[in-house]
């Protein structure tokens, strides 16, 4: 097994397996976990529940989220074409970018903070399509159950 460092994230890459195993993204650590378990979870939909999932939610979400120290990380839930979760910008053009901190994105994620509530207070700001964004409470929530977030 060998570690690689991409931006924050230590990779274990498995030779036999080709198999990349992230840990916790230390500059963002509760949205690099919730993400990664969400990752998961995703990978464990049948072809069924992905296509119900990107019907339903029929967006790409890009998360702009910023640690204490004001460093910002990328990631992408894309729920339009391919169901999957990935660190880094969209690759298609996002319906809805979301700005927020590690810490709202935690509590958005773990349902102690509802989304419009975030919005309102300034804690959670969209560019693009904001009705976009209340598709991903249930995204987060279907996840949360099948990855036990």
């Amino acid at each position: 097994m060998s570690d690689i460092k991409v931006e924050g994230f230590k990779a274990s890459l498995h030779r036999d397996w080709g198999i990349a195993a992230f840990n916790v993204d230390w500059y963002h650590e509760q949205a690099s976990e919730i993400l990664s378990r969400l990752g998961t979870a995703f990978e464990g939909f049948t072809d069924t529940e992905r296509k119900a999932q990107t019907k339903k939610a029929n967006g790409i979400f890009e998360l702009r989220i910023t640690n204490g120290s004001k460093q910002e990380a990328v990631w992408t839930i894309d729920m339009k074409e391919k169901g999957i979760v990935y660190k880094g910008p969209a690759q298609s053009k996002p319906g809805v970018v979301l700005l927020m901190s590690d810490d709202t994105f935690a509590q958005l994620a773990d349902g102690k903070l509802d989304g419009q509530k975030a919005f309102m207070t300034g804690k959670l700001k969209t560019k693009g399509n904001a009705m976009l964004a209340t598709k991903l409470t249930p995204i987060l929530e279907t996840a949360k159950g099948k990855a036990k977030l």
